[in-house]
């Protein structure tokens, strides 16, 4: 199921532009290699493996915006780039605007591994068909949703800001955090930052963070970057290692920080430790259980112990990559997915109806 990773590409640490509310701490200048004329090049993956419109707004990650018809732009690393897809054209294209490092090469590099490109949709999908006819049902009209491999520090902020919280707050939190890192450009009136450093994070107060609006929350994310400016090694090590360990262990080392419980954890293990195995459970995920995987316990309450049954239940039914078909049956259940299914539906209805008259 995996093909060879690429190289990751070199780390590039950078100094802050500050965001447009008052300045919080001096900046240096950085000189930004950009694109005179932003170039678009076919990406290796085809509809089947990637579908943009399944993988960005779902919930994976705040950063990224729709910025066209089927486009999504967000910076990975020191790179500013767009992913598009056209009506009838199988492959995604994208396009580098500037990058605060490197040219076009390491820019794809990063953004394959971004898009955990070694691992094959189409392999897994039909593995999970064989273990669950349901899956490939909802398989075949949802293909190209993929799990995102994010950089640890980067999906931890976001998800410390999305607890007990709606997606526009969430997307504010966000961009006001991503506004302190280094100012790369704009793409159809979005600003985009390359994700503020340790370092950077560091000088945000508390009570700057509760002016722009997070709440309790911003005791969680100056505690949490204070917690791992202590880390041995570092924060941003000390992160990627829990890529190498056990899931329980990266989820109980999580946990750790102030803020992370089980649920967050497990989505910043499935999104960015690669950890596939990880099933983030809240209520949605739970009603999808209680439907097909666990109905005994339907009309329970959801509890840490349940949590567990959930979890355990997804890796028994689909394996070591149980994760990556529970984003996918969470997808389904979406408001806009699940009118495509039913739809989509309709019309097999519809088509079989024909037939039996015929």
């Amino acid at each position: 199921m995996k093909r060879p990773r690429a190289p990751s590409p070199p780390s590039i640490s950078a100094a802050a532009k500050p965001p447009v509310s008052p300045p919080l701490t001096p900046i240096l200048k950085q000189k930004l290699q950009r694109t005179a004329t932003p170039k678009w090049l076919p990406l290796k993956l085809t509809q089947t493996e990637l579908t943009l419109p399944l993988t960005f707004p779902t919930g994976q990650t705040f950063r990224w915006k729709q910025t066209g018809p089927v486009q999504y732009s967000g910076s990975i690393g020191p790179h500013l780039v767009s992913l598009r897809q056209r009506p009838g054209d199988d492959t995604v294209s994208y396009c580098l605007h500037c990058s605060a490092a490197s040219p076009n090469s390491a820019a794809e590099l990063a953004l394959l591994d971004f898009l955990n490109a070694e691992i094959s949709l189409a392999e897994l999908w039909s593995d999970f068909e064989v273990k669950d006819p349901r899956f490939g049902e909802v398989a075949k009209r949802l293909r190209g949703a993929r799990v995102l491999r994010q950089d640890p520090l980067e999906c931890l902020m976001q998800f410390l800001c999305s607890s007990n919280n709606n997606i526009a707050r969430i997307t504010k939190m966000v961009d006001f955090v991503s506004s302190l890192g280094l100012y790369l450009g704009e793409v159809e009136g979005f600003e985009f930052h390359q994700f503020p450093s340790l370092v950077r994070l560091s000088r945000v107060s508390e009570d700057e963070l509760r002016k722009a609006g997070f709440g309790y929350r911003a005791k969680y994310i100056t505690g949490t970057v204070s917690a791992l400016q202590s880390k041995p090694g570092g924060g941003d090590e000390w992160l990627m290692s829990l890529r190498k360990l056990d899931l329980q262990d990266a989820i109980a080392a999580l946990c750790t920080l102030p803020g992370v419980g089980p649920k967050v954890a497990a989505c910043i293990a499935l999104f960015s430790l690669d950890q596939h195995s990880a099933i983030p459970v809240d209520t949605h995920v739970w009603q999808i259980a209680t439907r097909y995987l666990v109905p005994d316990l339907a009309g329970a309450k959801l509890t840490n112990k349940l949590c567990s049954r959930v979890a355990e239940a997804f890796v028994s039914k689909y394996g070591e990559y149980a994760g990556w078909a529970q984003t996918l049956l969470f997808i389904a259940e979406l408001p806009a997915q699940k009118a495509l299914l039913q739809s989509s539906q309709s019309t097999i209805q519809l088509v079989k109806s024909a037939e039996k008259k015929k």
